[in-house]
């Protein structure tokens, strides 16, 4: 039994069309992504950074402007944080950046509210003023000792 070329074709193209798909889909699952040739680096120091990690998103009014690119242990024992964003923006150096949560429970991302200043943060700029994450651990021990001291009671 003979296979006309024809349907030969049809199937190599048909799995090279899977295979590409697959590989789509592993970068996209994977947070990989192409960012072209380097943006703003900002770096920021934050005593609480909850589950925040590299490639987490960088938002300004809810829109992705950047990513972290890195989170370190600075010599002042907190967590030092560097951030890559689009190059294009204009951000004041009293620019405020906060560790949020996307809904309840899912992934953390750092929201940047520019500030009135006219001074403009360059490349390598340092951004003074932050917001740590909520610890929902340490907010629940909190409510918990108080009842149990009698503070919170009646």
């Amino acid at each position: 039994m003979r296979s006309s070329p024809a349907r030969d074709l049809a199937v190599g193209l048909f799995v090279l069309a899977g295979l590409v798909a697959l590989a789509v889909l592993s970068v996209q699952v994977g947070g990989l992504a192409y960012t072209g040739g380097g943006g703003l680096r900002l770096s920021a120091s934050f005593d609480e950074i909850g589950s925040l990690s590299e490639r987490a998103p960088v938002v300004i009014s809810g829109v992705k402007v950047g990513q972290v690119t890195s989170v370190t242990l600075g010599e002042d024992l907190r967590a030092e944080v560097t951030l890559d964003v689009d190059r294009d923006l204009e951000l004041p150096v009293d620019t405020f950046a906060s560790i949020r949560t996307a809904g309840l429970l899912g992934d953390q991302f750092i929201a940047l509210e520019p500030g009135g200043d006219d001074e403009l943060l360059a490349d390598g700029g340092y951004l003074s003023f932050t917001k740590s994450a909520l610890n929902i651990e340490r907010l629940v021990d909190r409510i918990v000792t108080s009842f149990q001291s009698g503070d919170g009671a009646e």
